[in-house]
């Protein structure tokens, strides 16, 4: 073999959230591990909104007091609003034991300060550098990495995890994609200075706006710390087709339509790019194989309306260090059992209320008006990112959604 190719026990793609969270975890165990990712930090990044449940696993890796430092927004809930209708979870009001607060988070500094605090523990990080080729050689994959100079280099390890988010290198290099079950749909989304002086606003929950004419269209307000916010309507293609302007046109123009949520930002300024982000939902094949294994969006992407996506991808951060860990200690990890099906009983929950919200089932429960407090606080909890507690039964059997739905129908 190539005196060149340099040696590491695990190699991270992807320094986000569930890289770096999962390189820590790894790290503490005593292995070598290596993280490459592409860009150079701090960089912008969409899903703003964290859960509770991503505290715990925050706190697991070390990270939590320097998360905590960093004076983002507090978080203890969720609003939603419907024309004149106004409804919020409080997260602290829920079901599963565990954290109910959390933060809402600039990404680009959110990421930076994770990966910064695994590089501190000792993880080897090496940004500007993108993975090329990904083989198998003598029971260890073998990777090709170039750097923006055009540089290449060769690294060996034991296992890849590919952390890689919409990048999604492992799914393109080694052919796993396919088509995701959900709708096709288009975000444009923005930061802006909000300027919001309304005394009802709670800054301390992210808003979800449904269109007062569109039921299957929506708007995210998420607020931060120092008076900005995050905004962006999620829609079918053909409904940001058929209107005039330019994607920050369209988007100021539909949040002009949105009632409650047009007050509130009556005085904002648009002061930021605006995006874009279309056909994101996505799937894998399989979310593991020899000597490698999907994390987070790299896996599989659901929707952006329960902000699940960090959450997802420091779930499975956890459940893939461990799972890691038993192998290569020669343990033989069942990866089917012990890794994706445990993964997929969390995002088997989420799909179906991502499902449920734009079939209209879920927003028939979150806009009744005779809410059970159990319930609600089942309900809770799913949204605070408790959606693998096996105690929940909306979690052991989410189509119970359907029923509830029909029960706040007859209201």
């Amino acid at each position: 073999m190539n005196k060149q190719v340099e040696m590491f026990d695990i190699v991270v793609i992807g320094a986000g959230p569930a890289g770096a969270v999962s390189s820590a975890l790894l790290n503490k165990k005593g292995y070598r591990v290596l993280v490459i990712e592409k860009q150079h930090f701090p960089r912008f990044s969409i899903g703003e909104s964290l859960l509770p449940q991503c505290m715990t696993y925050l706190e697991q890796a070390g990270m939590l007091d320097a998360v905590e430092k960093a004076t983002f927004q507090y978080k203890n809930g969720a609003a939603f609003c419907r024309g004149n209708e106004y409804e919020y979870f409080d997260f602290r009001e829920k079901f599963t034991p565990g954290w109910g607060t959390t933060f809402q988070v600039q990404r680009d500094c959110f990421d930076k300060i994770l990966a910064d605090e695994s590089a501190k523990q000792g993880v080897d990080f090496r940004f500007g550098h993108a993975l090329t080729a990904c083989e198998m050689n003598d029971q260890q994959r073998l990777l090709t990495v170039e750097t923006e100079s055009g540089a290449t280099y060769q690294v060996q390890a034991k296992f890849v995890l590919d952390a890689s988010g919409f990048g999604r290198v492992l799914p393109k290099l080694l052919n796993l994609e396919k088509p995701s079950t959900l709708g096709t749909r288009k975000s444009i989304f923005t930061h802006i200075k909000d300027n919001i002086t309304l005394p009802h606003y709670d800054r301390n929950k992210i808003l979800i706006t449904v269109h007062p004419q569109y039921s299957e269209v929506w708007f995210w307000l998420i607020p931060f710390s120092n008076g900005r916010a995050s905004v962006g309507v999620v829609a079918p293609p053909e409904v940001l087709e058929n209107m005039q302007g330019s994607p920050g046109e369209c988007l100021q123009q539909l949040i002009s339509q949105a009632g409650m949520l047009a007050d509130f930002l009556a005085n904002a300024e648009y002061d930021s790019e605006v995006r874009t982000l279309g056909s994101y939902s996505c799937d894998v094949t399989s979310l593991y194989g020899e000597n490698y294994a999907l994390l987070g969006n790299a896996g599989e992407f659901l929707d952006p309306i329960f902000s699940s996506g960090v959450t997802i991808a420091l779930t499975s951060a956890s459940l893939a260090a461990e799972t890691v860990h038993k192998q290569l200690s020669g343990l033989q990890p069942d990866w089917e059992t012990e890794y994706s099906q445990k993964l997929k009983v969390g995002v088997k929950t989420f799909k179906e209320f991502v499902e449920g919200w734009y079939d209209q089932r879920f927003q028939k429960v979150v806009f009744s008006k005779q809410k059970s407090d159990n319930i609600t606080r089942m309900i809770s909890s799913i949204l605070a990112g408790y959606a693998w507690d096996s105690e929940n039964p909306y979690v052991q059997n989410p189509r119970r959604l359907t029923t509830l739905a029909q029960i706040c129908q007859n209201d």
